[in-house]
This record gives C-alpha cells, structure tokens and sequence, in this order.
C-alpha cells in the first residue's frame, strides 16, 4: 500500500492481556488484510453486548476487541476516501489477533461496508448500525431463522398484516428490527421497559408491552389473538426467561423463533412446534466461525454471505433516503481510554434505550 497514504508501522488498540482484562497499548501492529478485506481508519466506534462475551468466554490474550465502527477506507491512488460503517466480526483466532474495532485502525470485509453518502448520519451514529443490521437480515431472511418474505424492496401484502414480535424492542437491532419490519409490511409487536415505550413506538412497533409485567407473554397473545408465528429475541436470557415469553406468545400451531445468544436446549424443547435459531451476525463474512464451541462454531456459508450482500444494498438505499434511522446514542468522553469503563457498564445492566459510542 505504499502508494496510498502514509500508514503508521503501529496503532493504539485495545487488547486482551494474560489477565483477561483489557489494555490500552500504544504499539499494536497494523492488520494485515487478506483478500476480500480493507483497511479503515476509525472515527467512532459502538459498544456491543458480544464485545465482552468474546473476552469473557473466550479468553484469548493479545487479541484486539470490538466489533462495530465508522471510519474512512485507506484506499490506493484515489483522492476522495469513502466514509463506511461496518464490523470487525471476530469470528475465529486468528481475526481476533489481527484486528478489532477498538484501534485507531481496522479490517473489515467490504462486500458487507455500508457506506455513508448521506451527511445528515454522524460517525457516531452509523456505528450504531452494522452488527445490528447485519443480524436483522439473517434473522428475518435466512431460510434457517424466521424465514420472512416480505422485503423493504418487496413488502408482503397480506391483510391484515402478520404480526412479529421483537422481545427487546429498545435494544440497538430491536429498534432496527421494528424499522425493518414496518418497511417490509409486517405489523411489529415490541417489548421493552416503559420509559422506552415513545422510543420504540416512534420506530413503527404498534403496540409496546412492558416487559417487566409478570404476565407479559399472555398479553401479547391476547393482544395478537393467538395468532402470532414469529418472534426475534433480542434479549436471549441465559436463565430461558425470554425464551419462555416468545414460546408463550407464539401460536399453538407453532411457528419460528430467532435467538441472539445461545439458549439451552432444555429451554427449546419446550415446545416442538416453534422452530428455533441462533442467529450469528458473522456469518455474513463467508468464512468459517472457530471459537471452539459447538454452539457457536459454523462452516462458511457463501448463502449467507450473498443474502447479506444483497440486503445491504437495500440497507444503503434506505439510510440514503433517511428511511432508517440510527439508534440513540450516549458519548463516551475520552475515546479509547472509555471503552473499557463503558463495557462494564453495559455487562451490568446499566444502559437502556441507547447505544454507547466513542470518537475516537
């Protein structure tokens, strides 16, 4: 790349010590860039729930952290640079010991970049966008997840529209998947903590259920009549608390469920009529997911990674008509140094209705 703009030899970045906990070091090394990839200098970055799962249950020390970002692609020979959101989905070791999104500099594929030609997106806010994004689309359109067929570019027109239930409508890819939803002719039915009700109501859910409420999956059945098919869980509950809602909600003659975190097999066997599905947002990237858990770890999917670039480009259409909108986010002040605060933050439950973010 030398003929392009002049790159440090190392970087700032966030990496896992011997200790598990994350460090600040000022001399990481550059990521390489296999093909397919390219190289972008970060301008904000997004906290993510899986940022800490990642250091928690896998522990692999000297690797980079974080996942999503907005930046500027270091291009060769060309002037005007893009400006992009997307993620370093760390989906195997050696990705993970090569890059992450908490660096002043990252890799990522570029078949799955959104690019931001609109200027009314701040970096901070197009950080918000790509993991949750990325997880609408396989968890809506994926023959193995709930298998929609409605599209933003192709609504389904049945009368009255089937309903969907999003448990987590507050959460970042809830409130996208309720956008996504309502783009697509579905009718979403959403649950979050009140005071995010006007949050999530103002991003098309028409009705919004308290998910505190001790009867909660009998009241979106009588709301939804007991026809509801679908439902995408943002929350995924590692006690099964969520999945027991959504398996309460859906129908009796069953349907389909869409996880975001493992769920116990005792908890999915409740009920045989719903078809199940963890989502894996890195899928999308065409390569092999190695963590060395059976519950994560997934052969390549070249199906996957086409369906996700064939939604982008309907994702980019819509973020360029102002269509979709970003998450709400919260600042961290002081860049890199506030990641790891913020991290600790988000594990113990101390944020709701926004997404932080860093500039960085």
């Amino acid at each position: 790349m030398a003929s392009g703009p002049r790159l440090p030899a190392t970087q700032r970045a966030l990496r896992q010590g011997p200790d598990g906990r994350l460090r600040l070091v000022q001399d990481a090394p550059m990521p390489p860039l296999p093909p397919g990839f390219v190289l972008i200098k970060t301008t904000a970055v997004a906290l993510n729930h899986v940022d800490y799962k990642l250091l928690n249950n896998f522990p692999l020390p000297g690797s980079f952290a974080g996942t999503d970002f907005a930046g500027v692609v270091v291009h060769v020979n060309q002037e005007e640079r893009d400006r992009v959101a997307g993620a370093a989905f760390l989906f195997a070791d050696s990705h993970r010991l090569a890059s992450g999104a908490f660096a002043e500099y990252v890799r990522a594929p570029a078949a799955v970049l959104l690019r931001l030609n609109s200027t009314s997106l701040t970096p901070l806010e197009a950080s918000t966008l790509p993991t949750g994004v990325m997880t609408c689309i396989l968890a809506f359109w994926a023959p193995d997840a709930l298998a929609l067929t409605g599209t933003p570019d192709e609504p389904q027109q049945q009368q009255p529209p089937p309903q969907v239930l999003v448990h987590g409508g507050s959460t970042t890819t809830g409130t996208f998947a309720v956008q996504l939803l309502k783009l697509s002719g579905y009718d979403p039915v959403a649950t979050c903590s009140a005071h995010n009700f006007d949050l999530v109501r103002r991003c098309g859910a028409s009705a919004v259920f308290d998910a505190q409420s001790g009867a909660l999956a009998a009241h979106i059945k009588q709301h939804t009549r007991g026809r509801l098919r679908y439902a995408l869980d943002c929350v995924s509950s590692n006690d099964g608390q969520s999945t027991a809602v959504c398996y309460g909600a859906i129908q009796r003659p069953g349907g389909r469920y869409a996880s975001l975190n493992t769920v116990a097999d005792g908890f999915l066997a409740q009920r045989r009529a719903v078809k199940p599905h963890f989502v894996l947002a890195a899928e999308v990237v065409d390569a092999a997911v190695e963590l060395g858990h059976p519950d994560y770890d997934r052969p390549a999917s070249k199906q996957k990674h086409d369906l996700a670039v064939q939604h982008a480009t309907t994702i980019q259409r819509l973020l360029d008509q102002g269509r979709l909108r970003p998450h709400p986010v919260e600042e961290l002040q002081g860049g890199l140094d506030a990641v790891v605060a913020g991290l600790d933050r988000l594990e113990n439950g101390r944020v709701s209705g926004v997404k932080l973010v860093a500039r960085m």
